[in-house]
């Protein structure tokens, strides 16, 4: 299994972290069935303030690349929940050019000890 640590910030705007947290927990079938299709075996995200921290748990053949490519061409609902969610989506001042969700760098892990 392999793990995907991720940010990025939340638009600071009246409502609109209380509807992003409204569409996860409604989140879109089709979504969920694909992220599996391509190797996703689970998401999780966390909030404060309006940053989001995100982990993600997948195969060992998941490749963040080409896989990403595959879920959105699995589904039209998949192409239209990302463009949404980007809707309400801010890149934080530290993530690479071209980059939407800033991978975080993995500094320690109790069971390397």
């Amino acid at each position: 299994m392999k793990s995907y640590a991720k940010t990025i910030l939340l638009k600071n705007e009246p409502g609109k972290i209380d509807e992003y947290r409204r569409y996860h927990q409604e989140i879109w079938p089709e979504v969920v069935e694909s992220f599996r299709k391509v190797g996703v075996l689970d998401i999780r995200i966390w909030l404060i303030g309006h940053r989001l921290f995100m982990v993600m748990d997948t195969t060992d053949e998941f490749d963040p690349e080409t896989s990403m490519t595959k879920y959105i061409q699995l589904d039209p609902k998949n192409d239209q929940w990302e463009n949404l969610m980007a809707s309400y989506q801010e890149r934080v001042p530290e993530a690479r050019p071209g980059e939407h969700w800033a991978d975080l760098e993995l500094v320690f892990r109790m069971s390397d000890h």
